[in-house]
């Protein structure tokens, strides 16, 4: 692969991306609404809509390979979740057919699964969507299926929430309060097992299926951490980092619950549904086939993963403005800031 165009170029892993791909000597070219936060030389950067022909064909003519790295965020409206993901996604992959791109890499999300009750989860498993982002994932991917049975060459990568340098989101609240000196809230007694993905071993699964032979990299992979806790346990590794001497503390599950999806439903809470129930049971896939067929081994771990974030985040903090449009902005936590005065 020699020339590569990534869509969302701008988010964090279409930028770090780019760089990856750059300082290992393919051309690159960016496709983003909004402006790269952080210009790399001589890769192209362009703005646009994935969702526009014009622009997704001018983008990628000529192009090796396209990785569509461009989605909306679970906590967006229905309406711009399905629009952004569904039907960007399937302009792309009509435009990479129309101009016979030869490789298309599809970043889906373990969403597609629902919540899943056999843990480690493979890649067979039923997708059972709950919400509309893992609906609009489900059929973002239908489309890939779609395109492979036309002739087309269509990796799908189904990460866990990854976690690197420039992500914020919601992480950015646990960091906040945690260099703020407070104790924070984990649902129940945080016993559960919740595996996450380095930015990095993310962008080292994305490589390998560019890099692999097509009967290889026309399937689907899930690409996940190989070492994980509970979440209590990482967690409470950033507030031992932040050095204050706090500790993640219990909720209740029963009142909590009802409280949560009522300040989601009045649109004053970033914490959407899924994440309500994923957290409350054991999260994890089976990552056995990228490790057979990739040759994909996991670098990091949860807890690196995420203290990794963290320092980083403590060198930003203060320079970002707190939309919550993207993950590489803090998320506004909307009435659950109200809440840190009881921790």
């Amino acid at each position: 692969m020699k020339t590569v165009v990534v869509t969302g170029a701008a988010g964090v892993l279409g930028g770090g991306l780019v760089k990856s791909l750059a300082r290992n000597g393919m051309t690159v070219r960016g496709l983003d609404l909004r402006p790269a936060p952080e210009p790399v030389a001589d890769v192209r950067q362009i703005e646009g809509d994935v969702r526009n022909p014009a622009v997704v064909r001018a983008a990628i003519a000529g192009a090796d390979a396209v990785v569509h790295c461009a989605a909306a965020l679970p906590s967006q409206h229905a309406e711009q979740i399905r629009s952004v993901i569904v039907d960007g996604t399937a302009n792309v992959l009509a435009c990479s057919r129309e101009e016979k791109i030869p490789r298309v890499v599809h970043i889906s999300s373990t969403a597609v699964y629902g919540l899943p009750s056999l843990v480690p989860t493979p890649e067979d498993y039923p997708q059972v969507p709950v919400d509309p982002y893992s609906t609009a994932k489900v059929m973002a991917e239908e489309a890939c299926v779609s395109s492979r049975a036309q002739g087309m060459c269509v990796s799908v990568l189904r990460p866990k929430t990854f976690l690197g340098p420039g992500r914020m989101g919601l992480f950015s609240m646990l960091f906040e309060w945690a260099v703020e000196g407070r104790n924070f809230p984990v649902l129940g007694r945080g016993d559960v097992r919740i595996q996450m993905c380095a930015l990095e071993d993310l962008i080292d699964a994305v490589r390998a299926v560019l890099a692999a032979p097509e009967e290889i990299a026309n399937d689907v992979y899930n690409v996940a951490a190989a070492e994980f806790a509970t979440l209590r346990e990482d967690f409470q590794a950033v507030l031992d980092a932040a050095g204050h001497g706090k500790q993640v503390v219990s909720v209740p599950i029963g009142p909590a619950l009802p409280i949560l999806r009522g300040l989601q439903w009045a649109r004053l809470s970033p914490v959407y549904g899924r994440l309500l129930s994923k957290l409350r049971a054991d999260s994890y896939v089976s990552i056995e086939k990228a490790r057979e067929r990739l040759g994909f081994t996991p670098r990091f771990s949860n807890r690196e993963a995420i203290l990794r974030t963290f320092d980083w985040w403590r060198t930003q903090r203060g320079s970002v403005v707190r939309r919550g449009t993207t993950s590489r902005e803090p998320w506004r936590q909307g009435a659950l800031s109200l809440a840190k005065v009881l921790f």
